[in-house]
């Protein structure tokens, strides 16, 4: 029953008022004043061109844990304890990107570096998990990058990572009990994932918990990886094997 799945559906429908609830999920501290302030920044995140990234750019960055200078924040972004959200100088957070930086036990659980490029409709999401981002990374579009139940996920510096990839610290559930439903078991640890600096993942890229790319290689678009890729290797297939050596 410790699944994340689970926690989150019991914090949003039981125990609480309905309040206390939407600080505990949404918000991420139970304070009048700070609920007051995250629902006036609220107000703001769809307000389209110039004006709305003008107002976003004045009162947001008080909701993070720390924002550099000359960050930017699109139109109709999805914010979640944003508290525990750390970002960088010059970051460029798309349309429609979430930043999810739940947990119940990190005072910082989603940390972005400087000159980080997040297109529109990217999620970043951190249930109970520790998730950083290194300095001049791209994301492409629709990319979704999760770490949950206290299995990290590290992306290094310089990293490319293509449009609609899958990158997941945990997210695997325990199997031992077949009597059990599936969703009631604890999330297994594979001991997170980790990709390392100047690494190039193409378009619809997979990339679960247990794996390590090593620095310098290249994963082909479609592929799926799943354990250790040694650095300067160009990887594909599913699941993701070596094609060949960068260094050769």
């Amino acid at each position: 029953m410790n699944s994340t799945r689970h926690k989150t559906h019991h914090a949003v429908t039981q125990g609480g008022s309905s309040l206390s609830r939407y600080q505990d999920v949404i918000v991420g501290k139970r304070s009048i004043a700070t609920t007051l302030y995250f629902e006036l920044c609220a107000w703001l995140a769809p307000i389209p061109g110039a004006i709305g990234l003008f107002l976003r750019k004045l009162f947001w960055p008080r909701l993070f844990a720390a924002c550099g200078t000359g960050v930017v924040f699109g139109r109709g972004i999805i914010l979640r304890h944003p508290g525990r959200v750390s970002l960088g100088q010059q970051v460029v957070i798309g349309d429609g990107a979430t930043l999810d930086g739940r947990s119940s036990s990190s005072q910082l659980s989603l940390t972005i570096g400087d000159d980080v490029m997040i297109a529109d409709h990217c999620t970043l999401s951190c249930k109970e998990g520790m998730l950083r981002i290194g300095n001049r990374v791209g994301l492409g579009t629709q990319t979704v990058i999760q770490s949950t139940h206290q299995c990290p996920t590290s992306i290094g510096d310089d990293v490319i990572i293509g449009p609609g990839c899958y990158i997941v610290g945990g997210g695997n559930y325990q199997l031992d009990n077949p009597d059990q439903l599936i969703r009631t078991q604890e999330i297994r640890s594979d001991g997170g994932c980790m990709i390392e600096n100047n690494v190039w993942l193409g378009g619809k890229v997979t990339v679960l918990d247990g794996a390590h790319i090593g620095h310098g290689s290249v994963v082909a678009a479609g592929a799926v990886v799943t354990q250790e890729i040694p650095p300067y290797c160009i990887c594909g297939g599913v699941p993701a094997r070596i094609i060949k050596h960068r260094k050769e």
